[in-house]
């Protein structure tokens, strides 16, 4: 199957088992300071598994577009991609393993059809040191569940990684892990802080037969092995634990499923291929076969970097994140000139030929990447020109550099760090002239140098976040629906959000609008939001139908999609509202409430990509 057939069955599976279909949440996460993107299909969700109700209810599906950059150096293998979508079901307080894990084995081996003999599975093998038991309840499901197959499901004890490697598969179906079973978001138990949730889960992989284990990831192979054979295609995590004070492990009072499945893996397995690429990636790489009259089985690494690297960033500038310098417009950048750069191995192709077959095969799932097509092309075509100039300004300084026949580390790192000159061009430049001196180890540690400070500078930028709802970052949450409207009323009702980051100590805002602001439009701005401060309007919460918010010209994050029914705040009374937004995070009851934190104040304003401004403002 296709994965947009393995989505479509997928949602349709669950809807049909009382879940509530909810839209993708958008890539780059709204309000929350403690990460860049959206890298899982629970990130969303992590408030409602800690206990707050969600408006849909408590039993939910979808599929959730993902986006992780650690993996970006790692794209060129047959599995891994930064771009990927996760299928997910959650119970909120509601069913748990014995409905849970019956369900994603029929869906997989009924629904898609895959052979429940190329299945094994693992669960959690326990703590005794942290009181935590053996997850032998789930094994007992899964034992069911394959003998009703027709198979005898023995269990096996591989308590680490290294054990695994050691003993092998040992004619096993069920292994026991302990580490690799565990989740929390601190990590395994002895790290979690009290008050902390948690619980075991129970993962599923898929047998690729054809491939024989390669020895270098240890003497046997096991599920959760490196080689390839075993591919990860779900996960079902069962939060039932919370730490208590004294280090022990107590019972949650609302016990959650939290389901992960990578949607394009359950397509490679329902296709018995062990390249995502051929199965995901098909039609680009169609596309880059006939437009450069070359093979991919040629130029492997090359494709894979390209058709991952073009179809995140499409996602991500439907997302409404430009090439930049900063934060999230960082990966976009890096992303395209990665792809730019492994394409002209190929060649002479433009990548941002490539939008239109990435934006025509998500046109159901994601019609807005149709709507936003040639904004989103011709951002990349606008990179692709700027980075071809760059290209051939670092190429100059290259030549100068080598032409005494050695590179130091010191000017490797300038012609990536000045020149954004890339180093595997740098290593394949000097490496056709025969030069062997160049201190790689020496380039790296200057880089890793430049890397701390830049994310420790990230840390210092995000601490103390809206996640923590303390009244200082609630006033200037409120502020910024504020500061939003006030934008709007002097640039022009065609201006939008784009991003925020709202701290204890200052909000942000990014927006879009093509030119810097003058001191009077500031000026302005920053008295309409002090004149609604002190008219001490009401902030109001009111839940109605997505279809009512819009009617009312309710604000919305720009990309994002929405249950039927939504939350929206609208400062002063919804008949004759300042502003009104879609909004789910913590604001003040009356505007007056922010003048105990000050006066509004714009400290900067400043162009951050192209067409795309930034505001950092305080209450002082």
């Amino acid at each position: 199957m296709t994965p947009n057939q393995v989505r479509e069955k997928y949602l349709k599976f669950f809807a049909e088992r009382g879940h509530t279909v909810i839209p993708s949440a958008p890539l780059v996460p709204e309000n929350d300071p403690t990460t860049l993107f959206t890298g899982s299909g629970m990130q969303p969700l992590i408030p409602y598994l800690l206990g707050k109700n969600h408006p849909a209810g408590n039993r939910l599906t979808d599929s959730q577009k993902s986006f992780r950059a650690m993996d970006i150096e790692e794209v060129g293998d047959n599995r891994h991609t930064t771009f990927f979508e996760m299928l997910g079901n959650w119970s909120l307080g509601d069913y748990f393993k014995q409905e849970q894990l019956p369900w994603f084995f029929e869906f997989l081996t009924k629904e898609i059809g895959l052979d429940p003999k190329r299945l094994y599975v693992s669960v959690y093998a326990g703590d005794e040191t942290a009181g935590v038991p053996r997850d032998t309840e789930s094994a007992e499901v899964w034992k069911k569940l394959f003998s009703d197959a027709g198979i005898d499901a023995k269990d096996i004890e591989l308590i680490t990684e290294e054990n695994g490697a050691e003993l092998g598969m040992q004619g096993g179906r069920i292994f026991y892990y302990r580490d690799k079973n565990w989740w929390s978001r601190a990590g395994v138990p002895e790290k979690m802080p009290a008050g902390e949730p948690g619980g075991p889960d129970s993962e599923v992989f898929y047998e690729f037969e054809h491939i024989a284990h390669d020895p270098k990831f240890g003497a046997h192979c096991h599920p959760n092995c490196d080689c390839g054979r075993y591919l990860e295609i779900g996960n079902s995590v069962f939060m039932e634990f919370i730490k208590n004070a004294d280090g022990t492990f107590g019972k949650l009072p609302k016990r959650n499923v939290d389901f992960g499945g990578g949607l394009e893996r359950i397509a490679a397995a329902s296709q018995g291929k062990d390249d995502v690429f051929l199965v995901n990636h098909s039609y680009l790489i169609e596309a880059l076969e006939q437009s450069t009259g070359t093979t991919y089985a040629d130029h492997i690494r090359a494709y894979r970097v390209i058709a991952d690297h073009i179809k995140a960033a499409v996602f991500l500038i439907g997302d409404g994140v430009l090439p930049g310098n900063k934060d999230q417009g960082y990966f976009v950048r890096r992303l395209l000139r990665r792809s730019i750069l492994a394409a002209s191995k190929l060649g002479t192709i433009s990548v941002a030929s490539l939008v239109g077959a990435i934006v025509e095969n998500y046109k159901d799932q994601y019609p807005e990447l149709h709507t936003k097509s040639a904004e989103i092309e011709s951002s990349i075509r606008d990179e692709e020109n700027r980075f071809t100039a760059t290209l051939a300004r670092g190429m100059k300084e290259l030549e100068r550099y080598i032409g005494k026949g050695s590179l130091s580390a010191q000017e490797a790192y300038e012609l990536v760090t000045t020149y954004g000159f890339p180093l595997e061009l740098i290593l394949e430049e000097i490496g056709e002239r025969g030069i062997t001196q160049i201190d790689i180890e020496g380039f790296k540690e200057l880089l890793k140098q430049h890397q701390d400070l830049s994310r420790a500078g990230s840390e210092q930028k995000f601490k103390g976040g809206l996640a923590d709802t303390s009244e200082a970052t609630t006033r200037l949450h409120t502020a910024h629906h504020l500061l939003l409207k006030a934008l709007q009323v002097v640039l022009g009702p065609e201006v939008h959000q784009r991003g925020s980051n709202i701290t204890q100590e200052r909000l942000r805002i990014d927006f879009n609008y093509g030119q810097k602001m003058t001191d009077e439009q500031k000026k302005e701005v920053e008295r309409i939001v002090n004149e609604k401060i002190q008219e001490n309007l009401p902030v109001i919460r009111t839940e109605m139908s997505k279809d009512e918010a819009e009617k009312l010209g309710a604000e919305h994050e720009f990309g994002a999609k929405y249950p039927d029914r939504v939350s929206v705040y609208s400062v002063g009374p919804l008949e004759n509202a300042f502003s009104i937004e879609f909004c789910g995070g913590p604001h003040v009851e009356q505007t007056s409430e922010l003048t105990k934190a000050g006066t509004f104040k714009i400290l900067k304003e400043e162009a951050v990509a192209q067409g795309i401004r930034r505001i950092r403002a305080v209450l002082q």
